[in-house]
């Protein structure tokens, strides 16, 4: 490239997780012909919510260790031997004794993301690339100048800032419906300070996953003590006598535990190639049928591997084996299987050996990330109805620790969890607190909270939710749709469904956020992509992005934009 020519200017909207991930493939490439700034929210980079105060307190953990982490600039292990000793005392982390298998406190993960922005940046800087970054900076929107080939960025208080490259990195968000409006009702349990409360009633929870978890362990230490038994468990000293907590999920169900993965990495690179997916696709009439992922990214996974599983499974379709892993789970009481699967998973970390048909349903979970934009709107249906339940189960890998919380909690009495059915209605009351209206057999029940939060985990956000407007009235963006596969099947839809929309004699169902291609960039009605515009922002792309893989997304879509960054910029 001709080098008189200006330097190529990247903006990186968004300093978490993903920003990081973004910034190190940028830096990390043999080009030094670009030039990036970074705009954070907050005074810090690298922590994004749910490794800050925003999403942890001190006692949050992660549900990874170091070693099923993908290296940044070093390991943990590495980083921990160079750390202030500040850093160290503050969470009790010894360098000499650290275990790469064992899970850390969040705020001290993203302690060491921060670090890694700074050494990034360093290294960056010795190669010569530029790095501009705003802290405290509210990006307010961004415009697409197709005339000039750039894009603004408008950040509040400042002049709009352009540039030729620009990567929407702003992680999570939670909007608020009714917090702040009604009394003792939260619509995400984050930031975690504001649950900190001593409590002498019944509070609801609803959802059973790890952000409930994360409720649980705040609530659980404001109304009580953990303290160590002689075998290894927990007891729990309840303080606030009427103190309750009640779980409410569609099935009843307590997510699964962290066990010994085989592939630490969870075998990305076993998953179908793209040439696979294209070949599939050509052969089913534009369409990836979720059927053909489902037998070649799980069930032929365990020929080799799990040879008696794969004899049990051969011959069910999808429904039939979430049919029969729902029921196993189902007939046993959640807090007996709950046990059962804590000691099962104890076993697997002493042996070291992965129970395995866990870990092949995280792998196709990862996998559908990239060819969900190629299912037909049935099959679509068919992932988010049948798989999705179970696999938001299985892979949530509550550390050991939690687990041992939660039987704490039960066994004293305090934690419960309800079945509520897909029903169930919740009315947050302007007096405060929550009904929850559900079914249990045919008798219809309603129960009162005084204090009620919402721990569904991240929602998927809605074209509307998309928080740079001018992108959407200029038609940059468009909705996310998949097309029914048969026309019948959306005509009859249509009538029940306000999801459906027509277009001829083509009918599509509206699925979250915004339309992308592979490459994460943006595309418009017209199904023009942008060659501008690049959205790694997962609550915003979760129609066609329906697995949230925390690190490991950050880690595969940077690596997606980066190849199409590196194709139009020939940063070489």
């Amino acid at each position: 490239m001709d080098t008189k020519k200006a330097k190529i200017k990247i903006a990186i909207i968004g300093g978490g997780p993903s920003g990081l991930f973004m910034y190190k493939r940028l830096t990390e490439t043999k080009a030094t012909n670009f030039e990036i700034d970074i705009f954070e929210r907050k005074n810090y980079l690298g922590a994004g919510m749910p490794y800050s105060v925003e999403g942890a307190n001190v006692e949050h953990i992660t549900n990874v260790s170091d070693n099923e982490i993908p290296v940044i600039f070093n390991s943990i292990e590495d980083w921990v031997k160079i750390a202030p000793k500040s850093i160290l005392k503050k969470f009790n982390i010894s360098k000499e004794k650290f275990n790469e298998y064992k899970v850390l406190p969040r705020l001290f993960f993203g302690e060491y993301l921060s670090a890694q922005f700074n050494l990034l940046k360093k290294a960056a800087a010795k190669k010569g690339i530029k790095t501009n970054v705003h802290l405290n900076c509210i990006v307010e929107d961004i415009i697409d100048v197709t005339d000039d080939n750039t894009v603004a960025v408008c950040v509040q208080n400042h002049d709009k800032l352009y540039f030729d490259q620009v990567i929407i990195c702003t992680g999570h968000n939670w909007p608020k419906k009714y917090e702040g409006r009604i009394p003792n009702y939260f619509d995400s349990p984050y930031p975690p300070k504001k649950i900190a409360l001593k409590l002498n009633h019944a509070v609801g929870i609803m959802g059973s996953s790890l952000t409930a978890i994360d409720a649980l362990r705040t609530l659980a230490r404001q109304n009580g003590k953990f303290t160590d038994n002689e075998d290894g468990t927990y007891a729990y000293h309840l303080e606030s006598k009427d103190f309750k907590i009640v779980m409410h999920s569609r099935n009843g169900l307590l997510p699964a535990i962290r066990f010994h993965l085989e592939d630490s990495h969870l075998g990305k690179e076993e998953t179908l190639s793209k040439a696979e997916i294209q070949e599939s696709i050509g052969k089913n009439g534009g369409f990836l049928p979720l059927d053909f992922v489902f037998e070649k990214n799980f069930k032929e996974m365990f020929v080799e591997k799990d040879p008696a599983f794969y004899e049990q499974i051969k011959e069910m379709n999808l429904e039939e084996f979430v049919g029969a892993m729902m029921a196993f789970r189902e007939k046993i009481e959640p807090f007996d299987l709950f046990k059962q699967e804590y000691e099962e998973a104890e076993k697997s970390i002493e042996k070291r050996k992965s129970i395995y048909w866990k870990e092949a349903l995280a792998v196709l979970s990862f996998a559908m990330n990239y060819p969900a934009k190629y299912l037909s709107a049935e099959d679509m249906e068919r992932l988010q109805k049948v798989l999705m339940p179970l696999i938001s189960i299985v892979i949530a890998f509550v550390p050991q620790s939690s687990c041992r919380e939660l039987l704490a909690l039960h066994e004293a009495g305090v934690l419960s969890i309800v079945a509520v059915g897909d029903d169930a209605e919740l009315k947050p009351l302007e007096t405060g607190g929550a009904d929850y209206h559900y079914t249990v057999g045919d008798k219809k029940i309603t129960v009162h909270f005084d204090t009620f939060i919402d721990c569904i985990g991240q929602p998927h956000l809605s074209f509307e939710d998309f928080p740079f407007k001018s992108l959407i009235n200029n038609g940059t963006v468009s909705p996310a749709m998949l097309q029914f596969q048969s026309a019948e099947n959306g005509k009859s839809e249509m009538k029940h469904n306000d999801l459906v929309t027509r277009k001829g004699n083509t009918y599509f169902l509206n699925v979250p956020g915004i339309t992308i291609n592979d490459h994460f960039q943006v595309v418009n009605e017209a199904g023009q992509v942008n060659e501008r515009i690049y959205i790694m922002a997962v609550p915003y792309i979760g129609g066609y992005n329906p697995d949230y893989s925390g690190i490991d997304f950050c880690e595969a879509a940077s690596e997606a934009v980066l190849k199409r960054v590196l194709g139009e910029n020939r940063l070489t």
